[in-house]
């Protein structure tokens, strides 16, 4: 069997695992056909990376482009309490936790249009060098910012696919990413920015320093055009204040290079970064990501990367039968817990065991 099929293989497990994922569980799962040693072998070979998963989406994201097309980054934290720390395994802030948790912190560029979602890129954050932090404590720093990282994935993508839009939330929003992709890639974005931000609200005014804050514009419902101090071009920005689930008010301001978007276009587009989302819900959810006990920095990428994989067999899956990720998860669930029940009934038997 080449190289390929087994990757086929393993990822299709990961999709049907119910539980931890292991070489041995798949081997199992295919009546030993394959040892599990083979299984292992692959993920140790580091083959399974973000080329790998770029050349399996590469012919996808061609027959899906459009004009509405845009690109999505995000990162995102998966917690791995229990697993030897590494460069790989380290301690990073968990926003959606509001702490820091051990665990892989991993980027992905995905690639939204037609109602598909694909990632054509990911990067794992690696703690690869010693430091002394303030308190006088050895901890382990990345030599590689999560900035310069999505720099590099955007002119990777801006070189491999067409789209007009880099969609982020305010982590990415720096002055220096928003003048890499309108200077140096040659497209526009959307961010999200902080309420801090401050602007000059004409060329003249950026000449003299006179800038002021964004939350004294009246900017609800409309855009007006800006400056920013760090920025030799102006952007459009944007107030959008919307209700929480628990009934509270928030309030969500974008920044556009964009000058020819209205707001309601600004908000519509932007609406789209949600994708990654429920992408990163997908992946911890229905294809095993935190499922593996692999212990080595290079058999967890693989495995990880497998994931995002069976996340894009799930994206065609969707199209094809109409349903999503989480419908199709539980309907193996059901068929799984029906053989179950089943091979249960046939180690039963049907005479009392004490007379």
């Amino acid at each position: 069997m080449n190289v390929n099929n087994l990757i086929d293989l393993y990822t299709d497990y990961l999709i049907a695992s119910q539980g931890q994922s292991s070489a041995v569980g798949m081997a199992a799962m295919l009546d030993n056909s394959i040892s599990h040693d083979k299984i292992t072998r692959l993920l140790s070979s580091g083959i399974i990376n973000s080329e790998a998963l770029w050349k399996m989406t590469k012919p996808m994201c061609h027959e899906i482009s459009c004009a509405d097309a845009v690109l999505i980054f995000d990162d995102s934290v998966e917690e791995k309490k229990y697993t030897d720390s590494s460069e790989l395994m380290e301690w990073h802030f968990d926003h959606t936790q509001n702490r820091s948790v051990k665990g892989v912190n991993f980027m992905t560029a995905l690639y939204h249009s037609k109602e598909m979602s694909l990632p054509v890129g990911v990067e794992y954050v690696k703690k690869d060098k010693l430091a002394i932090n303030k308190k006088g404590k050895l901890i382990r720093v990345s030599s590689q910012s999560k900035n310069e990282l999505f720099r590099k994935m955007v002119e990777q993508a801006c070189y491999n696919i067409h789209f007009n839009h880099v969609l982020a939330d305010t982590w990415f929003s720096s002055a220096a990413n928003m003048s890499f992709i309108k200077q140096r890639c040659n497209r526009d974005f959307i961010f999200a920015i902080k309420a801090n931000r401050k602007v000059a609200l004409t060329k003249e005014d950026k000449e003299k320093g006179l800038y002021i804050s964004i939350k004294s514009l009246e900017l609800e419902g409309s855009v007006m055009s800006v400056y920013f101090e760090q920025l030799d071009f102006p952007v459009v920005i944007s107030k959008q204040v919307f209700k929480n689930e628990d009934g509270s008010t928030g309030t969500l301001y974008l920044a556009s290079s964009d000058l020819n978007l209205e707001y309601s276009q600004i908000t519509t587009i932007y609406k789209k970064r949600w994708k990654v989302e429920e992408y990163h819900k997908s992946i911890k959810s229905n294809s095993s990501f935190a499922k593996s006990p692999t212990r080595t920095t290079t058999t967890q990428i693989s495995h990880f990367t497998a994931s995002i994989m069976a996340f894009v067999k799930l994206e065609i899956l969707k199209i094809r039968n109409n349903q999503n990720h989480f419908a199709m998860k539980n309907r193996l669930l059901i068929q799984a817990t029906k053989s179950a029940y089943q091979e249960l009934q046939r180690l039963s038997t049907p005479y009392a065991l004490f007379v």
